[in-house]
């Protein structure tokens, strides 16, 4: 019921799907999407994640309060995760997800 709540709140004419919560080692080891990228706080090399031109199926992590665990960076990169910076401040969790989204829709 959510679910279409949101989508006919938000005026989308697709429904989004709601998974079960897993690991993330687990969600990082069988992502399959086409464009995958993840916006975590640690001093790197970065693309602005405004630069960046959005793929039909794309996956972007946002990491929880205290961001992401340095093995999981390191997973992430590994399988082939694109770094990317949401801005020059550190946002909640919430709100990164929301600028993150937002940032892929327009561009």
């Amino acid at each position: 019921q959510i679910l279409v709540a949101a989508m006919l709140q938000s005026q989308q004419s697709w429904l989004p799907v709601l998974h079960e919560p897993v690991k993330i080692t687990a969600f990082i080891n069988e992502a399959t999407q086409t464009q995958k990228l993840i916006a975590h706080c640690e001093e790197d090399q970065k693309t602005a994640l405004s630069g960046i031109k959005p793929a039909n199926n794309s996956l972007l992590l946002i990491g929880p309060e205290g961001d992401f665990t340095a093995q999981e960076i390191t997973l992430a990169l590994d399988k082939g995760f694109e770094p990317v910076s949401l801005g020059n401040t550190r946002l909640r969790t919430e709100t990164a997800g929301i600028v993150g989204a937002t940032l892929l829709s327009i561009n």
